[in-house]
């Protein structure tokens, strides 16, 4: 456009020097000198016009071609190609290019951001893995992310373009979808059985305080020893009734989580109002903790009663696996991680997890300690599931536990 405007103004000033020229050449008409004069001006006048009128026609001639509409069968191949491009650019699963030398490269969106900052934490073995896949074989492969490991479905086809074989693979990451589904299943599953071993333990801690007191009255009519048997067997009875109630009880929280109510919260100073709740225990006893929040003006959309309880949890098991270690402490660390992800770390200084329980320690029900009902890092993985995040634990590179909360 620029360019077309530069030849449109040649002409219109060739044009303004060749009239100009004419009309003095017309008021020397007596004058032969100044008629010489003026036919030599008004060449290069003349050579600036032709050629701008020329590069004026030519660029008709090419916007006229442009114009001039494809035969019908080709047009219909130009728009087919172009909508299977965008299909394919825009296709809910990654789509990469396999080689037969082995090299591998992104075809569409979701294939980029996939090896994009902030995703997989080392493409070159991504790369490798999808190299390696056979053909026509549906499979499972596990690749390391900001988020932990991510598990992905892959598939690999034959096809042949200009004569060349290539690959093509296609990869959905399920990850957060295996997690949703495994969580969903603990929760009905603790759900049923709260359910139903609360039917059965409300009537039996009911029956035995009805026996005690039924006893009560008519115990003076039975034998001493006989007497004592059966107030010795209601109280263990009525206690063990008690207690598994509010055993169960505990679990029923895990399967009844209220939805969470995101809202922008400032990291500093929820992180100011978890370590007011917990930072004197650990002082209490010759520890410490420390927040850090980098940038200090980093906010999350998130329920913020939700995130502090599940950050509570964290250093409560922090607090116990502790308890033997001169000078111990926790730190608490927010700050943005590759591809601008989120990331709160939450590490001490104890004995950490052994390698044997890592895939494990999730788990409701499962715990190693011996008052311990397995249900402080179930609850964590729940709350941060249900506010969009992950949680994953990361083997330390010192002593100690590592948990990663991302978003």
């Amino acid at each position: 456009m620029a360019s077309e405007r530069r030849l449109k103004g040649g002409v219109l000033a060739a044009v303004a020097g060749l009239l100009a020229l004419a009309a003095c050449a017309g008021a020397a008409a007596d004058s032969p000198r100044l008629l010489v004069l003026c036919a030599l001006a008004a060449l290069p006048l003349a050579g600036l016009l032709w050629h701008a009128m020329n590069g004026l026609v030519s660029r008709s001639a090419v916007r006229a071609e442009l114009r001039d509409p494809l035969p019908v069968d080709q047009q219909s191949l130009v728009d087919n190609a172009l909508a299977l491009e965008a299909r394919l650019e825009h296709a809910p699963i990654a789509l990469f290019r396999v080689e037969t030398a082995g090299t591998v490269s992104p075809l569409n969106a979701n294939a980029r951001r996939l090896v994009a900052p902030g995703r997989a934490a080392d493409p070159a073995d991504l790369y490798r893995q999808l190299a390696a896949q056979p053909l026509d074989v549906r499979g499972m492969i596990g690749f390391d992310t900001e988020r932990g490991v991510e598990r992905a479905l892959v598939s690999v086809s034959a096809l042949t373009l200009h004569g060349s074989a290539q690959r093509l693979a296609a990869l959905m990451p399920v990850e957060s979808e295996l997690e949703a589904e495994a969580l969903n299943a603990w929760r009905q599953l603790v759900h049923v059985l709260t359910h139903e071993i609360m039917n059965s333990l409300t009537p039996v801690a009911s029956l035995s305080r009805t026996a005690h007191e039924l006893l009560e009255e008519f115990r003076a009519g039975l034998p001493d020893d006989v007497s004592a048997d059966l107030v010795t067997a209601l109280d263990a009875i009525s206690r063990r009734a008690d207690s598994l109630v509010a055993f169960v009880g505990s679990y029923r929280s895990l399967s009844n989580l209220p939805a969470p109510n995101p809202e922008r919260v400032r990291l500093a100073e929820l992180f100011e109002r978890v370590s007011a709740l917990v930072d004197p225990a650990w002082r209490a006893r010759g520890g410490r903790t420390a927040f850090s929040v980098e940038p200090a003006t980093l906010e999350l959309m998130v329920d913020a009663g939700q995130l502090e309880q599940a950050l509570i949890n964290l250093l409560k098991n922090a607090f116990e696996a502790t308890a033997l270690v001169a000078g111990a402490e926790a730190h608490v660390v927010a700050r943005l991680g590759r591809g601008a992800r989120l990331r709160i770390e939450v590490g001490d200084n104890g004995a950490g997890v052994p390698d044997a329980l890592v895939a494990h320690i999730f788990t409701p029900f499962f715990t190693t300690k011996k008052q311990g009902g397995g249900i402080g890092l179930a609850m964590v993985r729940q709350l941060i599931h249900g506010n969009g995040g992950t949680v994953r634990y990361a083997k330390s590179v010192s002593a100690g536990a590592r948990f990663i909360v991302s978003f």
